[in-house]
């Protein structure tokens, strides 16, 4: 009993102090193991930039303000889906699954925002084809860009950037397919069925990017928007024509759009004023339909290239195509497809669309 007695404490002790070792040798080992470079653990960076790319391409309206970086950012937002192929190659060369994993986001938020264009949406036949072109103030062969667009086989065309010294071949080289034609300032509307109604439209031109350090105030002498009616077999169709101011990029001032959203806000205006049924707008907006700065007139016109286009329709710079900032928008009539024609010696590639009743 004696030596009983005195042998269970330190058995006990013993069993104590065993259970303690067992339990730390167990949180070592874990924390071991957790320590270890599983391939679920490789590449955070990688997946915390999937993460933030597909933050940013939804909530961008959130980060940036309208206009200016945002015009910038939502001018060439289609272009972010590049940045996922060279995340999916920095994952797999990685071997990252959680940098994959991190990719569904924005692949799925680019296709939502995107997806739509991809196929072509087009369908044959329609009423009426109107052609839009910037055909540039520096063009060098006016001439050409006349025969150009008048083999087109547009029942209404629409051109921007008209200088004086050009204006003469266009009216020459365009007459024999258009007999209907009207100029205001250095936009014109040129047409195989009879005008009416045509006057300018004030787009707030006043002001310009003349200095590095800010905007100075100037006053402009032409007009970069015309109203007119067409008459067609179904009713009048009214057509706006449209060149909206340049943006800049400034040293101190950054992405300048000033005048071109003020000029945005006047031609929505109007078009909200037009209690026409029908109305097509033709013209370099010098944006894309995604920029925020065109709500008042995306807001009630839509993009023909959106609903019957096929791809996204990129029309500037003519050599290298990487956005879409000329347009032709509409409501009261269908669309039923869009399509970018080949290059003249402009800067800016002509847009076309057909449209029915």
């Amino acid at each position: 009993m004696t030596q009983a007695d005195t042998a269970a404490p330190g058995q006990a002790a013993g069993h104590r102090d065993a259970g303690s070792t067992t339990w730390r040798a167990g949180i070592r080992r874990a924390i071991r193991i957790a320590s270890r470079p599983g391939p679920w653990k490789r590449g955070p960076v990688l997946a915390a930039l999937a993460l933030l790319l597909g933050l940013v391409m939804p909530l961008h309206a959130q980060i940036t303000d309208r206009g200016g970086l945002g015009s910038l950012v939502e001018t060439f937002l289609p272009w972010f889906g590049l940045f996922i192929p060279v995340l999916l190659a920095g994952a797999l060369w990685r071997r990252s699954p959680s940098a994959v994993a991190a990719l569904l986001l924005p692949v799925t938020v680019w296709l939502s925002l995107f997806g739509g264009l991809l196929g072509d949406k087009s369908h044959p036949g329609s009423d009426l084809t109107v052609v839009s072109h910037n055909v540039g103030a520096d063009n060098p062969d006016p001439a050409g860009t006349a025969r150009d667009l008048a083999a087109s086989g547009a029942d209404v065309l629409a051109l921007q950037e008209l200088t004086q010294q050009a204006r003469g071949t266009y009216e020459k080289g365009l007459a024999r397919a258009y007999p209907y034609h009207t100029v205001q300032g250095t936009v014109g509307l040129w047409s195989r069925l009879p005008l009416s109604d045509t006057r300018p439209v004030d787009i707030k031109m006043d002001y310009g990017p003349l200095a590095d350090t800010k905007p100075v105030e100037i006053k402009m002498t032409y007009t970069r928007a015309l109203r007119t009616t067409v008459a067609t077999d179904h009713g009048p169709l009214t057509v706006y024509v449209a060149h909206l101011g340049s943006v800049r990029l400034l040293p101190r001032n950054g992405f300048w759009t000033a005048s071109r959203d003020r000029g945005a806000q006047a031609l929505g205006e109007a078009i909200a004023a037009d209690q026409s049924e029908r109305v097509v707008l033709l013209g370099d907006l010098n944006g894309t339909v995604d920029d925020r700065a065109f709500s008042e007139i995306t807001s009630r016109l839509h993009s023909v290239q959106d609903a019957a286009g096929d791809g996204f329709g990129f029309s500037w710079p003519a050599k290298f195509p990487v956005a879409r900032i000329d347009q032709i928008l509409v409501r009261g009539v269908k669309p039923e497809s869009s399509w970018v024609l080949p290059a003249t010696g402009s800067d800016h590639l002509p847009v076309a669309a057909g449209i029915s009743w």
